[in-house]
């Protein structure tokens, strides 16, 4: 995902709940539990139909290129996500890397799929949060 504003401002924009005072806006999705100067272990809670999972990861940051999520409880035994932050020109590409791992074969296959959707909505809806309020942040282009 390309991102009109610098890295710096980008990972800013994803660290500040998690580094600084959650704001009241995301305090019924987030909360962190124990913060240090480069991680955090933080409870995540989203909707999944009528239900709310919770799930704590830790949550490692690299400034100013990259953050990393692990899963530490959750409804699947494996999750590891990051966003990469590079310079790209005026602006930034985000990447973002995702990994789900499932345990108990079919089962676990089948559990996987169900909740792999809900996990994929949830980081789409994330990544347009944080390129608009990165956006917005960011110095307007000089004339």
């Amino acid at each position: 995902m390309h991102i009109a504003a610098s890295p710096e401002t980008v990972f800013d924009i994803v660290a500040a709940p998690y580094l600084g005072k959650t704001p009241r806006a995301m305090q019924s999705k987030l909360r962190v539990l124990e913060r240090g100067s480069d991680m955090v272990v933080a409870a995540h809670y989203t909707p999944v139909g009528p239900l709310t999972v919770t799930t704590a990861e830790t949550v490692r940051f690299e400034r100013p290129e990259r953050i990393s999520f692990r899963l530490v409880r959750g409804p699947v035994p494996h999750v590891l996500e990051r966003f990469e932050l590079h310079s790209a020109g005026e602006g930034t590409e985000l990447e973002y890397v995702g990994e789900l791992g499932a345990d108990l074969w079919r089962l676990g296959q089948w559990w996987a799929d169900r909740v792999a959707r809900p996990w994929e909505h949830a980081v789409k809806r994330s990544l347009a949060s944080i390129q608009s309020e990165a956006e917005r942040r960011a110095p307007a282009p000089a004339r």
